[in-house]
């Protein structure tokens, strides 16, 4: 038989934590986080980091358990995920994938095979090379000539994807979005049920527009000073995040905090809006709409209902 796996998910800021920890309290469930920032150590502001408080005794993997320092990438957290799984599974509980990237839960669910994919390590170094000379938007404006999916699918700023995607095509001369493709249909091994927690645009847009001030309000830049300050540098993957790549430029002079908070709200919803593509061309997913009326326990109850009905629960 296979093995019982939730999936909560969706855009930046829609709501997903407190419904997530309704649902593990409900099923005796616990909870990994498939979020590419709280994975990091001393980046709780920016990324919007669960709290010992929010998490209410609820089990949580993939938290807190990095350096900023480390790369942290979807073969990474394919395993982590995996092990942590397992170590749920043992306990005769089930595991709840939570969190807003969608590539990270998609090799999670269909067990995309990594290891096919060759490297050439001097041709990534000559893009590593380009993209400091010559800027992020002239690297991407290479993988769009080349694989226009993936250039739709990675955003420019992460330069670790866009390069990969290029090395990919170079050494295989096929899209990486083709394997990717491929890898998809690949069936789940589990008994899964894929829920996105959706909103009104307009509003989910307010909602991250005022999530963002309050993490100014909560000392979002007396973060990021002091990650500089311990030597953590733009190159590395997990200051490239938003929210941080954006007050750190503004603390570099790039920017005035005025012209960062801008850029930085714009690029979160356009984050969002992204988010919600990938989704739309996931299969079987199940859309959760959360209108101005409905509640945590309606939520819940729809999920509760579905997962009976799938045999995910008893």
């Amino acid at each position: 038989m296979k093995k019982p796996l939730i999936i909560l998910t969706g855009p930046t800021a829609v709501g997903k934590t407190e419904l997530s920890i309704a649902l593990a309290k409900a099923i005796n469930g616990e909870i990994i986080s498939a979020d590419s920032m709280q994975v990091y150590k001393h980046m709780d502001i920016g990324s919007a980091k669960i709290t010992k408080e929010e998490m209410d005794g609820v089990v949580h993997h993939l938290v807190d358990v990095i350096e900023p320092s480390e790369e942290f990438n979807v073969v990474r957290f394919q395993q982590m995920a995996k092990e942590a799984m397992k170590s749920i599974y043992e306990k005769g509980k089930i595991p709840i994938v939570v969190g807003g990237t969608g590539f990270y839960i998609q090799a999670l669910l269909n067990d995309i095979d990594f290891e096919d994919t060759k490297e050439d390590s001097k041709y990534r170094k000559m893009l590593e090379e380009e993209a400091r000379m010559y800027g992020v938007t002239y690297l991407h404006n290479k993988l769009k000539e080349v694989d226009p999916q993936s250039a739709l699918d990675i955003h420019e700023n992460n330069v670790k994807r866009v390069i990969r995607a290029l090395e990919y095509y170079h050494l295989t001369n096929e899209p990486i979005s083709k394997h990717n493709e491929i890898q998809k249909q690949k069936t789940s091994p589990y008994n899964f049920t894929y829920f996105v927690l959706t909103m009104d645009r307009e509003k989910l847009y307010d909602r991250i527009n005022k999530r963002i001030d309050l993490m100014l309000d909560a000392g979002l830049i007396e973060e990021v000073t002091w990650l500089k300050e311990q030597g953590y540098t733009s190159d590395m993957v997990s200051m490239k995040g938003l929210g941080y790549k954006e007050i750190l430029e503004y603390l570099d002079g790039a920017y005035s905090l005025e012209e960062a908070i801008y850029i930085l709200k714009r690029d979160t919803r356009h984050f969002a809006k992204r988010q919600l593509t990938w989704f739309k061309r996931e299969k079987e997913v199940i859309w959760l709409e959360k209108k101005q009326t409905t509640t945590t326990k309606d939520l819940l109850e729809e999920i509760l209902a579905v997962c009976k009905e799938r045999q995910l629960l008893s």
